[in-house]
């Protein structure tokens, strides 16, 4: 950053975004998150260390002097997919599950409270790791007095998934805001994103820009349905740097939608330019 050196500390992302703003699993393969195989030049910098979110006793120790935290993790759909891959369930129990109605448990209120479950087939939900871990990261972090707090969120939901996927990712965003006015609450809501290191992903981009073109050219009337899936995808490089910039950015709070997420892009860019 411009200013003195700040401890920025990253939860999640097991390479894809993550490892843009950085990563929390150990140094990632390169070439496995970028196109180079070659460390970027900022890797250096980084000390990567092991914890557990669903787990707040493993992690809270490394929050102590940290100026900002960024939760970057979570999960489009719940299943058992471990057992779905062995063959001891069906891809369309796990989906059925997906769908089924709400579960979880009140958020844990002390750092010594797991969050995560007995290990059985419900082990991952929306509501414990796209709401319930980004709530008790943001609680520690403000018990250490960190200025800010960064939540990746979501642009909208999709007619593929689960409405409970954005519905927690909404509940982590306002129980953050009203529990914890401290701290600068930062919530990232990116659309769908992509980056030639995960060929998969362009293709998809290529079908959600579709959508995002017909939304324009309809004035929305099918926004509300189609939801992500009619947004304009973006790099996921371009996010990163949105991210970072918005934490230099004292004025950025709350909800940062796809269109503030570009000029806070095109923000850092001009500076890295100078």
């Amino acid at each position: 950053m411009s200013a003195a050196a700040k401890r920025i500390i990253v939860c999640g992302g097991n390479g894809f975004l993550g490892s843009r703003i950085c990563n929390r699993s150990g140094e990632p393969k390169w070439n496995a998150v970028t196109s180079s195989a070659t460390p970027p030049v900022w890797a250096h910098k980084v000390t990567w260390e092991s914890a557990d979110i669903l787990r707040p006793a493993t992690y809270v120790s490394l929050l102590k002097g940290a100026d900002y935290v960024i939760h970057s993790m979570g999960i489009l759909l719940e299943a058992d997919y471990k057992a779905v891959v062995s063959g001891q369930e069906s891809p369309i129990s796990g989906l059925s599950r997906a769908f089924s109605g709400a579960r979880g448990r009140p958020t844990p209120s002390t750092a010594t409270e797991d969050i995560r479950p007995p290990e059985t087939k419900q082990q991952l939900t929306y509501e414990n790791m796209n709401r319930d871990s980004a709530i008790t990261l943001a609680q520690e972090a403000d018990h250490a007095k960190a200025s800010a707090f960064v939540y990746i969120s979501a642009a909208a939901g999709a007619p593929v998934l689960p409405a409970r996927y954005i519905t927690t990712k909404r509940e982590a965003e306002d129980t953050i805001a009203s529990r914890f006015p401290r701290m600068r609450g930062v919530f990232v809501r990116p659309p769908f994103l992509y980056d030639p290191s995960r060929p998969i992903t362009m293709g998809m981009a290529a079908m959600t820009g579709v959508g995002a073109m017909f939304n324009t050219v309809t004035g929305g009337v099918l926004g509300g349905f189609m939801g992500a899936a009619g947004t304009k995808p973006l790099k996921v490089e371009t996010v990163a740097e949105a991210v970072v910039e918005a934490l230099e950015d004292e004025s950025v709070r709350g909800p940062v939608e796809v269109p503030e997420i570009e000029k806070l892009a095109e923000k850092a860019w001009r500076k890295n330019m100078l």
